[in-house]
């Protein structure tokens, strides 16, 4: 199983960007999939996840200016983000489970600039 984070780059603060998580294989077949970010100097956080279209769930940081979705004809997991700010910089991963394990991908780098 592989995972390809991309859509990173730099931004401007109140900007968007949508990050996509493709498989190398079935999306459909993953139990949920979900992204984290890891910060500069700080622990790796949990951003946003999604096991079916009714079924998501987001950090407290992003809820309300962030969506996830999953596109299992495209293989593809995407995480919308709007509004952006300087403290959603960070290297983004994603992370797919099934039949118990977890496989990540690479990471995509977001620079949000004030």
């Amino acid at each position: 199983v592989q995972l390809q984070a991309s859509g990173g780059g730099l931004a401007q603060a109140g900007g968007s960007l949508r990050l996509s998580c493709a498989a190398s294989g079935s999306m459909s077949s993953f139990n949920w999939v979900a992204w984290y970010r890891q910060a500069p100097g700080k622990e790796r956080e949990f951003v946003a996840s999604i096991a079916s279209p009714t079924s998501t769930k987001y950090a407290d940081s992003v809820k309300g200016r962030s969506t996830i979705s999953r596109d299992n004809a495209q293989n593809t997991v995407y995480l919308q983000m709007n509004s952006l700010n300087v403290e959603d910089t960070g290297v983004y991963y994603c992370v797919a489970n099934r039949r118990g394990n977890n496989y990540w991908g690479q990471g995509t780098l977001v620079t949000v600039s004030s």
